[in-house]
């Protein structure tokens, strides 16, 4: 555990402190894991409105004539495809084609991206962006501390954001620079599209200073506090990568079932090798899988088929939206099919499970 001395703050840690939340060290973070608790939280986002303090997530900023070249070297999507007011999922790799991180890039101005990066990754990222900077004229900077990030998700997430904001909200994967209304000093806002959680939304970034105030805003028109546990049972339903999970150095996109961001004619580093493991296929896949007896399984458990070892649990939960245990885990190819039946080996008990079909959520209705 990291020493609490040394744990960065966001600029809304004395808002959680006030709330009672539970902190815990995240990526070199003091952040809140839970106030009310995960289940109640995970339920508010499902069914009404949650806001999460996501402030310890990274930004990076690439400008200049050579940004957009810069960025299709870099990002494994097409980046010319943003359009100004755009937004792109990508991963960015290493040579061998493992991913380094997963990143949300918006496109500000004709010459001017903002790239939004892991906590855990974001200096090694904005090193990798500077290193390969050379021969391309664009200025990559560091913008980590000139903003802070909310994420308002749920059906009601828009109306509440709406009576905040002195301008018409931006549509999914879409962003917009928006003035605040006066009560939170009418400061702008940049609003995005985007979320984490498989539900509408936004995430708004604004300076710092703004946060508190947006924040407090926000819980006064109705959204409910929501942490980093509930975080993790929503994007999992959802089948939403973690990183240092479900991605890592060691893995590829299209093991990792992410081929569909990746453009290998653009060029981005790493190109080649994805391009060998689309057509050649891979020894493993990352499957989801739903428990179909009771248990709760962990990173790490292994997956068992005929009582053989074949793969092993990256992520794993309790779904408060499914009442029993989901995850991924990367098994063997062959076996990652929806419908395969395999088990895991949760704290050495043997616990059934089912390969499913993305996202895991929708299995909710199937049993409705």
């Amino acid at each position: 555990m990291e020493a609490s001395a040394a744990l960065r703050h966001t600029p809304l840690y004395d808002a959680h402190v006030a709330a009672g939340a539970r902190l815990v060290a995240f990526a070199g973070w003091e952040m809140p894991v839970q106030y009310a608790g995960v289940g109640a939280e995970h339920r508010a986002v499902r069914d009404g409105c949650g806001v999460f303090d996501v402030s310890h997530m990274g930004e990076i900023e690439t400008e200049g004539p050579g940004a957009l070249g810069l960025l299709q070297r870099l990002l494994s999507n097409d980046v010319s495809r943003i359009e100004v007011g755009g937004a792109q999922y990508s991963v960015l790799c290493k040579d061998d084609g493992g991913v380094l991180d997963d990143l949300f890039t918006y496109r500000l101005a004709d010459d001017r991206y903002l790239t939004v990066t892991n906590a855990a990754n974001h200096g090694r990222d904005l090193g990798w962006f500077r290193d390969h900077a050379h021969g391309f004229d664009a200025e990559v900077r560091d913008r980590l501390d000139d903003y802070a990030m909310l994420a308002v998700q749920g059906p009601e997430a828009r109306g509440i954001v709406a009576r905040l904001v002195d301008a018409e909200l931006p549509l999914r994967m879409r962003t917009a620079t928006l003035p605040l209304v006066a009560g939170i000093g009418g400061a702008e806002a940049l609003v995005c599209g985007t979320g984490y959680t498989g539900e509408d939304g936004v995430e708004i970034l604004v300076a710092p200073q703004s946060a508190a105030g947006l924040w407090d805003a926000l819980l006064e028109s109705g959204a409910t506090p929501a942490g980093l546990g509930a975080r993790d049972t929503l994007r999992l339903e959802v089948c939403f990568h973690l990183y240092g999970n479900d991605l890592s150095e060691g893995r590829n996109p299209i093991e990792a079932g992410l081929g569909w961001c990746c453009k290998e004619e653009t060029g981005f580093i790493g190109a080649d090798a994805v391009a060998t493991a689309r057509l050649e296929g891979t020894a493993e896949r990352l499957a989801p899988f739903a428990l179909t007896e009771r248990g709760i399984p962990r990173q790490g458990n292994p997956v068992l088929f005929d009582g053989d070892r074949a793969g092993e649990v990256t992520s794993g939960t309790f779904s408060p939206s499914l009442e029993r245990g989901i995850g991924m885990a990367y098994v063997r190819s062959e076996l990652a099919e929806p419908g395969t039946e395999v088990e895991l080996d949760v704290r050495g008990r043997r616990r059934a499970a089912r390969v499913e079909k993305r996202p895991l959520l929708a299995l909710a209705g199937e049993r409705a």
